[in-house]
């Protein structure tokens, strides 16, 4: 018969081994080294293009490239998670499997509210995935025609997928890089149209029905960096003042200001079966590194959020993480203004964002020629969003860092009429040449007020300057998190409000 005191010592040891299990769980999913906690990434393995956002039911879906068999790329699946705010994300079972025509690559998800699909039954609306099938066999045989257009869709809210039977719907004219289709509803023409990349230029494709597509016109082959290959394309209409304002997002492999991939825009007029540029300037979405192949969600009305794929093909599978790979920037909700005669897009971090918000950290009127926030407000223990603001702009920097002297340094060059944020000394940075860099975004705004947000997780930093004209994306992979923040100035420079809020984790 056990005595009281062996019960006792048991239970502790089966007690320990309990939380221990629970600990070890909690240390390999969502709370490993390095791993986001405000941004959505997949449990385990390879995650590149954000693909088929839609929202539908009072649901976000997002779909994503997916290799399930290892934490670098291969076969591409398309991952799926639902979130009912946009911010705290359930990864669901995979949604498309490669097959006999090949890998799933990217593409777009729409609402076929009148069934003009036919795939509606019983009179539940389909959602449509319209994507890129990549065949390996005939790219291996030496063919330029292995890439072509699909359909996938669902009577049960996202949850199952059929294909279509007679996949392809859009056979390759025999080009490289026949890709990427985004599909949208063109009310006036009564169908829909979808923007594709096509080689070094996008091509505007329109249809009754989802399955028979006929070229309309083409963009790009003048226009806009080439420095690699157009991907990933996005077209919709902004509202300024009344005024449709049309842009066109285009992913571009190399050639981003801050070097390797990141995506352009232009902004102009569509009609319906042909885009016309308003100017002829090379423009980014984002001037950091880690912003790309970013498109829109469907079905969200006039408001357009964007999301983007938080890494760059220079070094996306070499980054020091093992169970997952890559994560996904913060949903940003777009805008239209005007500089002159020239459009510019504006990007935000969603208003969604502050179900996560703690208790904020107020100061007003602050002297930053070198204010410690760390030593008034304690040590960041997690996630956090800065906001600052200024009667007048000067040169100032914001030194994030942790207790092994590494950090990352964000701020303002008022001489060169600059944003920046350097990561030279932001830990591991041994796995791709030039990771460790400076990298810098023009100032558009004229005005001599300051506005700024920044956004902090474990491994990234998002930067929003005057109200989202200028954006900076940049990951980095200390040792430790970064704990410390301090701004210094050359100048008397006053920050007329200065607020830290720290951010709960999506994971918790």
């Amino acid at each position: 018969m056990m005595t009281k005191l062996k019960y006792l010592l048991l239970f502790a040891v089966l007690t320990a081994c309990s939380n221990a299990i629970k600990q070890g769980k909690e240390g390999t999913t969502y709370h490993e080294k390095h791993r986001p906690q405000i941004h959505f990434s997949p449990k385990a393995n390879w995650m590149n293009d954000p693909n088929g956002m839609v929202y539908f039911n009072n649901q976000y879906h997002l779909f994503f490239q997916h290799y399930p068999d290892s934490n670098v790329w291969g076969p591409m699946h398309w991952g799926h998670a639902t979130s009912k705010d946009l911010i705290h994300w359930e990864q669901q079972p995979i949604a498309l499997y490669p097959d006999s025509l090949g890998y799933i690559y990217s593409g777009s998800e729409v609402v076929d509210s009148n069934n003009t699909s036919g795939f509606g039954k019983d009179g539940k609306i389909p959602l449509v995935a319209i994507f890129t099938h990549h065949d390996t066999l005939i790219q291996n045989a030496g063919r330029d025609d292995y890439e072509k257009q699909s359909l996938a869709y669902s009577l049960d809210d996202g949850k199952t997928w059929t294909k279509y039977e007679n996949n392809p719907v859009l056979r390759n004219p025999g080009i490289r890089d026949f890709r990427d289709p985004k599909v949208m509803w063109f009310e006036a023409g009564k169908k829909w149209v979808m923007t594709l990349a096509t080689k070094d230029r996008i091509t505007f494709y329109g249809s009754p029905d989802l399955k028979n597509w006929t070229k309309e016109s083409e963009f790009g082959q003048q226009e806009g960096s080439h420095e690699g290959v157009w991907e990933c394309p996005d077209l919709f209409s902004l509202d300024y003042n009344g005024e449709q304002v049309w842009v066109l997002l285009v992913s571009v492999s190399s050639g981003g200001p801050g070097g390797g991939s990141a995506t352009q825009y232009f902004t102009g007029q569509f009609d319906g079966n042909k885009f016309t540029a308003s100017d002829k300037e090379i423009k980014w979405v984002d001037y950091g590194p880690d912003n790309y192949a970013g498109i829109t969600w469907s079905n969200t009305g006039k408001r357009k959020i964007f999301l983007g794929w938080m890494s760059n093909w220079h070094y996306a599978t070499l980054v020091p993480t093992q169970q997952w790979r890559s994560a996904n920037t913060i949903p940003r909700e777009l805008g239209i203004t005007k500089a002159g005669d020239k459009w510019l897009l504006t990007a935000q971090p969603v208003t969604e964002l502050d179900v996560l918000e703690g208790k904020t950290v107020r100061a007003i009127n602050v002297d930053v020629t070198d204010y410690d926030l760390t030593g008034k407000a304690g040590k960041v223990s997690g996630p956090v969003k800065l906001h600052l603001t200024a009667d007048k702009i000067e040169s100032f920097a914001i030194t994030i860092s942790n207790d092994s002297a590494q950090k990352v340094v964000m701020g303002y060059d008022k001489e060169n009429n600059q944003f920046y944020i350097d990561r030279t000394q932001s830990g591991k940075a041994d796995f791709q040449d030039g990771f460790a860099a400076k990298h810098t975004a023009p100032r558009f705004s004229n005005s001599p007020e300051l506005d700024m947000t920044i956004v902090l997780d474990n491994a990234s930093v998002e930067l929003f300057a005057d109200k989202g004209l200028s954006v900076m994306t940049d990951i980095f992979f200390p040792d430790q998190v970064f704990s410390n923040i301090r701004i210094q100035s050359p100048a008397h420079f006053s920050m007329k409000s200065l607020q830290l809020t720290p951010l709960k984790s999506i994971w918790e």
